[in-house]
């Protein structure tokens, strides 16, 4: 069983981390989620695209994912990203305790229901791996390529207020010269 706990901000890859996880549980005051790729010519290429669309309905994934915005808890709890958003003080105690609870529960029913629940909810391994084909054939795009280097620039995967707000800076990003729309 693996539980996640967000008290930060879960972009990109970091959001899809969190989706893997059985549950998760976020900080209301401080967690943010973002998943921006889009934003740069790319898609979710590590299961986002297959998660939030089965956790949230095809709408809002559409919208998550297009938007490449930045999510509060309270909203990303309303969208079924997260299980809950809990006042900060109160995160680490709750999901401490959730997890004692679970742990006392037979093994065999806990990884029983998980496998079924399973079954039924997550996609298959041929599914995320072709995301992630699609999306490593979108890196070799001029402009994604552009865009990257235009974030990393500006500090991306570093401490900085562009990764503070990443949702607001995919969405300053000029044009590009020679970007396509494409099948909008």
């Amino acid at each position: 069983m693996t539980i996640a706990v967000i008290a930060g901000h879960a972009g990109g890859a970091g959001s899809e981390f969190a989706l893997s996880c059985d549950l998760r549980f976020a900080s209301r005051e401080r967690a943010i989620f973002t998943q921006m790729e889009v934003g740069v010519g790319l898609i979710p290429g590590a299961g986002a695209v297959q998660h939030l669309t089965r956790l949230m309905g095809r709408s809002r994934a559409l919208e998550v994912m297009l938007s490449a915005d930045d999510y509060p808890a309270d909203l990303a709890e309303r969208y079924g990203w997260i299980n809950r958003a809990l006042p900060d003080a109160e995160l680490v105690p709750f999901v401490d305790a959730l997890a004692r609870r679970i742990a006392k529960f037979p093994a065999g029913g806990i990884a029983d229901t998980k496998r079924r629940v399973n079954e039924v909810a997550l996609p298959s391994r041929d599914a995320v791996a072709e995301d992630r084909n699609v999306f490593a054939a979108l890196l070799a795009r001029p402009e994604t390529k552009a865009r990257l280097a235009a974030l990393f620039a500006g500090g991306m995967q570093t401490d900085s207020p562009l990764e503070a707000a990443f949702g607001a800076a995919v969405g300053q990003l000029d044009p590009i010269a020679g970007e396509d729309a494409g099948d909008a």
